[in-house]
C-alpha cells in the first residue's frame, strides 16, 4: 500500500476518496489546494498525488503537476476534472501526469488506477535496488532483470567470478557479453588486475598476433618498438576475446599453446614470457556446429567452453523491459538535460510487444532516440521508431492462384519459418524441446534449422 496525497477545494469529494484509499488500506493526506498540496509535500513525500483539475487560487491541477516536477518530486499524479477535454488530456500527459479520470467515476476504476501507479513505482525501486544488488562496481545496468533466466545469469556469475577457469559467454548479438565478462572480472579476485578487451573479428589475421602476444622491434615492417601484447598487458586480470569466433584457424593453434602452457612468445622474439590471466571469450556463434564443419578447432573450444554462459535474447525475457526502459530513459534523460519522467501506458505495451532482433542494445537505441525527439516529460508512441516484426508472415490462403501463379515452396517455407521460430521461442531456445512441440524428431528438427537460416546460434540442443 502506498501514501496517496488528495487535493480537492470541494470537501465533500477530498472526504469521498480519502475514505475509499484508507478502506484499499493506502495511507491518505487531504489537501484542498494546490499551494497546500506543495507545502504537505515538502513535509511528507507520496507516492501518488490524486489532484482535481479545476481549482480555485494560484495552482489548479494542471499547475500544481508542473510544480512538482519542476521541484524535482516524483510522486505518480492522477488528474480528477468534470470538465475532460482532449487539450487538457494531451497537455496532462504531456506535462508527466500518470493518468488522467473523468468524473463521475466509479471507485473500483481510482483504485485500479492507483494500484498501477504504485506497482509502476515498485518497479522502479525494483530497478534501483537490482542495479545496486548486482551491478556493484560496473556498469551491469544493462544487465538488470527481474526474469528467472536473468536471475540464473546473476546466480552464475556469482559462482564462478573468482574462479580461475576459461568462460565462454554466448548469445545474441546486443545481449550484455561484455558486461558480463567484466561483471566476472570485477565480482572475482582479479578486479585489482586489469580488465582487457580485443574484438577478434576488428583486427585483421597478420596484425593479430602481435596485438595479442606482442612482439620485438625490427621484427615486421612497422615494428619500430618492441610491444607487450594485451596477454601480458592484463597480467593478473581478465583478458577479454571478444567474437573468438573470428580468429583464423592459424592463430587459434597459438591461442590454444598460451592458454596451455601459460606462456607466450612476441613475434620476432627468442623467448616465451610466463602469463597469469584468466582468458573470458565470447561468440554469437554456435561454435560446436563452427567445430562440425572445421572452422574452429575442437581441443580451443573445450579449452575456452570449461564453463559456458548462454545470455538469452530479450524476446525470451520481456518482463525485464519495463527495467532496461526506466534505467535508459533516466541516463538519456539526465545526459540530454531533459525532465523525462516516463513512457505513456501505450509505448510500453508497444515496447513489450516487440521482439527486438538487436536485444538490449536496439532498445538503448530506441530509448535514446525517443528522449531526443521527446518535447514533453513523457515519450508517447509517436516518439518511437517504426517497430516491424522481423519475422516472416505466412501468406493468408486465397481463394483463386492469382493468373501469375504463386511459389509454392516459398509459401510453405515461410509458413514453417514462423511455427519453428514460435518453437523456438517458447521452448525457451532449447531445439530438443522445440522438436516436441512441433512433432518431429530432433534430427529433422536440426535440418529445418538450417535449411530455414533459423541456426543463429541462440538456441541450445538441451
Amino acid at each position: 500500500m502506498g501514501r496517496i496525497l488528495v487535493v480537492d477545494d470541494e470537501r465533500s469529494m477530498r472526504e469521498f476518496l480519502a475514505i475509499c484509499l484508507k478502506r484499499a488500506g493506502h495511507t491518505v493526506t487531504i489537501a484542498e489546494s494546490g499551494t497546500q498540496a506543495m507545502a504537505e509535500l515538502a513535509q511528507a513525500p507520496a507516492d501518488v498525488v490524486v489532484t482535481d483539475l479545476r481549482m480555485p487560487g494560484e495552482l489548479d491541477g494542471l499547475g500544481l503537476l508542473r510544480a512538482i516536477r519542476a521541484a524535482g518530486m516524483d510522486p505518480e499524479v492522477i488528474l480528477v476534472t468534470a470538465f475532460a477535454t482532449a487539450d487538457t488530456a494531451i497537455a496532462a500527459m504531456k506535462d508527466g501526469a500518470y493518468d488522467y479520470l473523468t468524473k463521475p467515476f466509479k471507485v473500483d476504476e481510482i483504485n485500479a488506477v492507483i494500484g498501477r501507479a504504485m506497482e509502476k513505482r515498485a518497479l522502479v525501486a525494483e530497478n534501483l535496488a537490482l542495479r545496486e544488488q548486482v551491478a556493484g562496481r560496473v556498469r551491469m545496468a544493462q544487465l538488470l532483470g527481474r526474469s528467472k533466466p536473468m536471475q540464473n545469469v546473476f546466480e552464475l556469475i556469482g559462482k564462478i567470478a573468482s574462479a580461475r577457469t576459461s568462460v565462454l559467454i554466448t548469445g545474441e548479438s546486443g545481449t550484455g557479453k561484455e558486461l558480463v565478462a567484466r561483471a566476472l572480472h570485477t565480482e572475482g579476485s582479479r578486479a585489482g588486475g586489469a580488465f582487457v578487451a580485443v574484438n577478434c573479428g576488428a583486427i585483421p589475421d597478420e596484425l593479430m598476433e602481435s596485438e595479442l602476444f606482442g612482439h620485438v622491434k625490427g621484427s615486421f615492417t612497422g615494428a619500430v618498438a618492441d610491444r607487450t601484447g594485451l596477454f601480458r598487458e592484463a597480467q593478473g586480470g581478465t583478458l577479454f576475446l571478444d567474437e573468438i569466433g573470428e580468429l583464423s584457424l592459424g592463430l587459434q593453434v597459438k591461442l590454444l599453446r598460451a592458454l596451455q602452457e601459460k606462456k607466450v612468445k612476441p613475434v620476432g622474439g627468442t623467448g616465451e614470457v610466463e602469463v597469469d590471466v584468466r582468458v573470458v571469450a565470447a561468440t554469437n556463434r554456435e561454435l560446436e556446429a563452427e567445430v562440425a564443419r572445421g572452422a574452429f578447432r575442437q581441443d580451443l573450444y573445450y579449452r575456452l567452453n570449461v564453463i559456458e554462459l548462454r545470455l538469452p535474447p530479450l524476446r525470451q525475457r520481456r518482463e525485464d523491459v519495463p527495467l532496461l526502459v526506466d534505467h535508459f530513459l533516466r541516463r538519456f534523460a539526465r545526459d540530454q538535460g531533459k525532465a523525462l519522467s516516463a513512457l505513456t501506458p501505450a509505448a510500453m505495451k508497444r515496447l513489450e510487444a516487440y521482439d527486438f532482433p538487436g536485444n538490449v542494445r536496439e532498445l538503448e537505441n530506441i530509448i535514446e532516440r525517443a528522449v531526443a525527439l521527446s518535447s514533453g516529460p513523457t515519450i508517447d508512441e509517436a516518439d518511437l521508431p517504426a517497430l516491424r516484426s522481423t519475422a516472416p508472415k505466412p501468406a493468408a490462403p486465397a481463394g483463386d492462384i492469382p493468373d501469375d501463379g504463386v511459389d509454392l515452396d516459398r509459401l510453405v517455407a515461410d509458413y514453417e519459418r514462423v511455427w519453428v521460430q514460435k518453437a523456438l521461442d517458447k521452448a525457451g531456445g532449447v531445439r530438443k524441446k522445440a522438436a516436441q512441440l512441433l512433432g518431429i524428431t530432433f534430427r529433422s528438427m536440426r535440418y529445418r534449422l538450417d535449411k530455414l537460416g533459423l541456426d543463429k546460434g541462440d538456441a541450445t540442443d538441451d
